[in-house]
């Protein structure tokens, strides 16, 4: 299960990055002119949640001492993330992404139960880089 869970956050989030870089290129963030400082804002916290995914991940799947906690912290991150982030789809009534964040959003409780149940299998030490 730490593997599924370790590819899990790295596709999470290069997803993120990836949504996020798409959405600038193409112009389509509206709130950069309407609420330019709580985008930015909203984007930074999306932009470290993925960075601390993709790392946990890699810590996971290496088995470095780190990557457990990292792992614990992004996926704090990114479950405030799923709570937070459907809210504006439903404002747009976008069924579809709101369906898409609760489905993550189970995927990554399940993932975190899991990985708390069986802390030992996921915090194997290795103390090298």
């Amino acid at each position: 299960m730490r593997k599924v869970t370790a590819f899990y956050c790295i596709i999470v989030g290069i997803s993120m990055l990836s949504m996020w870089i798409m959405l600038f290129v193409t112009g389509a963030i509206p709130e950069l002119e309407t609420e330019p400082m709580r985008i930015i804002m909203h984007m930074l916290a999306e932009f470290v949640t993925a960075i601390l995914l993709i790392s946990s991940g890699f810590g996971l799947l290496k088995q470095r001492s780190w990557g457990y906690n990292c792992y614990l912290i992004s996926t704090g991150a990114l479950i405030y993330t799923l709570i937070q982030s459907p809210g504006y789809y439903m404002e747009l009534e976008e069924l579809p992404f709101v369906i898409m964040f609760v489905i993550l959003f189970i995927i990554t409780f399940t993932l975190l139960i899991i990985s708390l149940s069986k802390r030992k299998e996921y915090s194997r030490k290795n103390y090298y880089l």
